[in-house]
């Protein structure tokens, strides 16, 4: 028997199996843990934003300050992020997290108890839960950052799911009930934080070492282009039974997402986020801003699923940067997060200041609107002609004199493969799989990290050894100068 056809007698045999083995891997349970984030998503709305409870002690103005809280904190921690980092090895962070989160909820309900008391306790609570907010924003964005898209995407849309899923559920609690439970969320999404971190590989955890990385300018063009035209509908776009994370635009969108990665796995197209979110965000500025419908259930739709798939990217392009070449994510996260509350505000103050302003017979509400849309629409198409996910969206790492260790091996090993998957065209999903192979990854390994079946990690394999024409490990390391990268970086380090 010839070779070709024992090697295709042998994959006949190995169909069915493989078949099932896609086929379970298609419903492999997600990690409870990593669901964490949808549970403070969920206190969030419940406590401060787009609430179903009707606080004494909340205003919008106690919103902003508790949007500028969480700024504040965030800021600072991204001033110090090369001292405190990483997060999740410390206690402190979660202490003080759990602390003030909890103090804000309690603080909430007592408005409802000393109705005198209330514009004090707005103030007192605002603060607290904001300096929580950016603390746990802080630790799951160190852990999402931990994760390949495919597993952020996953994950974090289903997070999303769960989050409204518990909103429903809180909005039949009646009032004793509603507080215990709501002060349970932060706990419960801080142990579920830890518990993630536990259950990634040690070698896979946030590591100390530093990263030298200029501002990543592209992400944060991006960013906030969608959320200032976001700020601009969000006034509006709440007024009915839903809030923004409860939303059943949110529910939609996230559910879409979450079963086209599911569906398609590796084949999963990240650009399908840019489409979503485009059409849904300029019909909701459409509707809101230029035709006036505040209350209408299409344009709350619209606003919440545009605004949710624009979140699930944003994520994606920054945990890949942190994933892949180490940066820190208190740093980068800590940058967009305040960012993107900042530009939201810009957009709230444009949308009520063109209220009452126009300009001959053109409302102001319409001009922002208009601003809003074009600012949208440049976005995605920048967004589209950017050809790979693993863009390094307009950073440039500054690597000192002292070298950053295996940080600095990690990333110029990427930037080798990245070279040469050009060179050789492979597939974006061929250049994660050739960065792990560089890294001396099983096949076992990149099956788990990627989220694949372990017939297509082979079979990726397979492609990239074809496309190189080379037929081992040993000749590919020969081709990236793997010896001769790690022998500079550790003269370096000697040095």
């Amino acid at each position: 028997m010839t070779r070709i056809a024992a090697a295709k007698e042998a994959g006949e045999e190995n169909a069915a199996p493989q078949a099932r083995r896609r086929l379970r891997g298609l419903y492999a349970p997600i990690p409870l843990a990593f669901l964490g984030l949808g549970v403070y998503r969920a206190w969030i709305e419940i406590t401060f934003v787009g609430s179903f409870v009707s606080f004494l002690a909340f205003s919008l103005s106690t919103r902003d300050l508790f949007d500028f809280s969480a700024v504040a904190e965030m800021v600072l921690f991204v001033l110090l992020a090369r001292r405190i980092g990483p997060l999740y090895t410390k206690r402190w962070p979660f202490a003080l997290c759990a602390t003030a989160m909890l103090a804000s909820t309690v603080l909430l309900f007592a408005s409802f108890f000393a109705p005198g008391l209330a514009e004090s306790l707005g103030v007192v609570t605002s603060v607290a839960g904001g300096v929580g907010l950016g603390l746990i924003i802080l630790i799951w964005s160190e852990l999402y950052g931990c994760l390949n898209p495919i597993r952020v995407t996953l994950y974090y849309a289903a997070s999303l799911v769960v989050g409204a899923l518990i909103i429903y559920l809180y909005m039949g609690l009646k009032m004793p009930w509603l507080f215990v439970m709501t002060a349970l969320l932060p706990i419960v999404s801080l142990a579920s934080a830890r518990k993630g971190f536990a259950l990634l590989p040690e070698g896979e955890r946030p590591q100390r070492a530093w990263v030298s990385i200029s501002v990543p300018w592209k992400i944060i063009l991006l960013m906030g282009f969608f959320a200032f035209s976001y700020g601009i509908v969000e006034a509006n776009a709440y007024q009915g039974y839903f809030g923004p994370h409860s939303s059943p635009g949110t529910f939609a969108v996230s559910g879409v997402v979450l079963l086209g990665v599911l569906v398609k796995r590796d084949k999963f197209d990240f650009n399908t986020l840019c489409r979503i979110a485009l059409p849904l965000t300029v019909v909701a500025l459409f509707l809101i801003s230029v035709l006036g419908f505040t209350d209408d259930y299409l344009s709350g739709f619209c606003v919440a699923g545009g605004y949710t798939a624009f979140s699930i990217l944003i994520m994606v392009l920054c945990s890949n940067l942190c994933y892949r070449y180490g940066v820190s994510a208190i740093w980068l996260f800590g940058m967009e997060r305040s960012l993107r509350l900042v530009f939201m505000f810009l957009g709230r103050c444009m949308y009520e200041y063109g209220s009452v302003i126009t300009v001959g017979s053109v409302r102001g509400t319409t001009i922002a609107s208009g601003i809003a849309i074009l600012a949208v629409v440049m976005g995605t198409f920048f967004l589209l002609s950017q050809k790979e996910l693993s863009s390094k969206w307009g950073a440039s790492f500054l690597v000192g004199p002292e070298g950053n260790g295996e940080a600095v091996r990690k990333q110029e090993l990427a930037d080798r493969c990245e070279l040469l998957a050009k060179r050789f065209g492979l597939t974006s999903r061929e250049t994660e799989v050739l960065i792990l192979l560089a890294q001396r990854k099983t096949v076992g390994m990149i099956e788990r990290e990627l989220y694949i079946a372990n017939g297509t990690a082979k079979a990726h394999v397979r492609h990239v050894y074809q496309k190189f024409d080379i037929h081992s490990r040993e000749e590919l390391f020969d081709l990236l100068g793997v010896d001769g990268l790690q022998e500079n970086v550790e003269a370096k380090n000697a040095g």
